[in-house]
């Protein structure tokens, strides 16, 4: 395995930190959390449309609220597990490569550090100390693009991550729907949507280094897009 003794020594603290500040990261849970809001938003749009009433309206938000959330959460710890364990088998079988033909494997990563543009002595040299200081790492990061081995709770985290940016994103129309009175509900879930996309751009432009304006305008028109059509498909519907 890659070795990640800075990673193993961290506390759970340091990790929420890095993941925190991570740009990718911030951008998942951004996009979750976008998710979150406009699929109960235009839930919630669509059965308005069809003349429901306070109380539906409050059931079919905590259902979305809680599903949805189960639901992205599911999904993305399978992807990072699938992930992981594809890592495990070329690990293993790289492993296995070292063990059987070390020269051969030092070799064909002189070759590629060659590739990249080095001479072939300075190549040879490049493979050699990163074959003695980690075999196995050198040959994931350039055969695979491997930097460093998905741990194992890596899979977990990213379920529990996904499904609560899913269910903080889905709590503004679910709160909306609780304490605002139904005369003016649609209106200010509406107005919270639109509110709650331009501030999740932001924060994914800023993580990103995006363009504001495209980020802000897509988020927009999926947002108010797809609540429309849902409000109209309730109106059709009854």
């Amino acid at each position: 395995m890659i070795a990640t003794g800075d990673a193993v020594r961290a506390t759970p603290w340091q990790r929420l930190r890095a993941a925190v500040t991570n740009a990718s990261r911030l951008r998942g849970w951004t996009i979750d959390a976008n998710d979150g809001i406009i699929a109960t938003a235009s839930l919630l749009q669509g059965f308005a449309g069809a003349g429901a009433g306070d109380r539906l309206l409050l059931l079919a938000a905590t259902a979305a609220t809680i599903a949805g959330g189960l639901s992205a959460g599911g999904a993305k710890w399978a992807e990072a597990a699938a992930e992981r364990e594809a890592e495990q088998r070329v690990a293993a079988a790289e492993a296995a490569e070292l063990d059987a033909d070390l020269h051969g494997e030092i070799a064909e990563l002189a070759a590629h550090w060659e590739s990249k543009g080095l001479s072939t002595e300075t190549a040879q040299k490049v493979a050699e100390e990163l074959t003695a200081h980690d075999a196995l790492a050198a040959q994931l990061e350039a055969e695979y693009g491997i930097d460093e081995l998905m741990a194992p709770a890596a899979p977990i985290w990213s379920g529990v991550s996904a499904a609560i940016a899913f269910m903080l994103g889905a709590s503004i129309p679910l709160l909306i729907t609780w304490l605002v009175p139904v005369q003016i509900e649609d209106t200010v879930i509406v107005v919270a949507v639109i509110a709650s996309l331009v501030v999740t751009s932001i924060i994914a432009a800023k993580a990103g280094h995006l363009v504001l304006r495209k980020v802000l305008l897509r988020s927009l028109v999926v947002g108010v897009g797809t609540m429309a059509v849902s409000y109209l498909a309730g109106l059709a519907l009854f």
